[in-house]
């Protein structure tokens, strides 16, 4: 529940629409819902601006669908991560917003359009296999209020390709940048720019990555200043980060 729907709740008492009683079934469950098999939390967007998002990996199809209709029947926009092609099949056609990224293995409803800030994040890969995992940030950044610019396929091997795209990176607020195998491109890139970089290893890459750790460790050890790392495919935790820094004051 958002804070224009208590504040609708609430001025639809004062005006004589509706009694206490029932505004406050409305808001009885204000705190969290309880699902038996989970507890949703609709407090987390009055606390930190952004609701809860649905990780729907490790639940049921059943689990994530049931979860989907309680977050829209309250009147909040939802994020579904690592969703199934199963679950997007169950719902497709059930809301009119909802947006499925095959890529990505996201499922968005936009039940409420957010105002974009008025400036964007840059999200880079080093390759297309990388793809996924940067659709994934992309879309979760989307869903926040946030335009993005998605530069694909500009790893260190081929670097030409990288600086021909260097002035779109450099002007964004803040760059996600995504790299699997030896990890090296978010050093590069965080050498050329004045901006955060926030950089996400991926599990791309052969059997000495050990499933992205070379990467993360590299990321870790970067000498290039200004750069943070999440989790090995954490699209979309760094998209969440991206989210935060580009609505700083706007």
């Amino acid at each position: 529940m958002t804070p224009d729907n208590i504040r609708q709740i609430l001025e639809s008492v004062s005006r004589g629409e509706q009694n206490v009683d029932s505004a406050f079934e409305q808001l009885k469950d204000l705190p969290f819902s309880e699902m038996g098999f989970a507890k949703i939390d609709n407090h987390r967007q009055l606390r930190t601006g952004y609701p809860e998002v649905i990780l729907c990996e490790g639940k049921t199809v059943e689990q994530s669908e049931e979860i989907i209709r309680l977050m829209y029947q309250r009147g909040s926009n939802v994020l579904a991560t690592r969703a199934q092609e199963a679950l997007w099949q169950r719902i497709d056609g059930l809301y009119p917003e909802a947006e499925y990224n095959k890529a990505a293995r996201t499922i968005a409803i936009r039940k409420n359009r957010v105002s974009l800030a008025p400036t964007y994040i840059s999200i880079v890969t080093g390759g297309t296999a990388d793809i996924p995992v940067a659709e994934e940030a992309a879309v979760t950044a989307e869903i926040f209020g946030n335009k993005v610019e998605r530069i694909y396929d500009v790893g260190v091997a081929g670097i030409h390709r990288l600086f021909s795209r260097l002035e779109m990176i450099r002007g964004s607020r803040v760059n996600v940048v995504v790299a699997g195998m030896e990890g090296a491109l978010p050093s590069v890139i965080g050498g050329l720019v004045d901006k955060p970089v926030i950089a996400v290893p991926t599990s791309i890459g052969y059997g000495a990555n050990f499933k992205g750790l070379s990467a993360l460790l590299t990321m870790l050890n970067s000498c290039a200043a200004g750069i943070s790392v999440v989790n090995i495919d954490n699209g979309f935790g760094a998209g969440y980060l991206a989210s935060i820094i580009n609505r700083i004051d706007n």
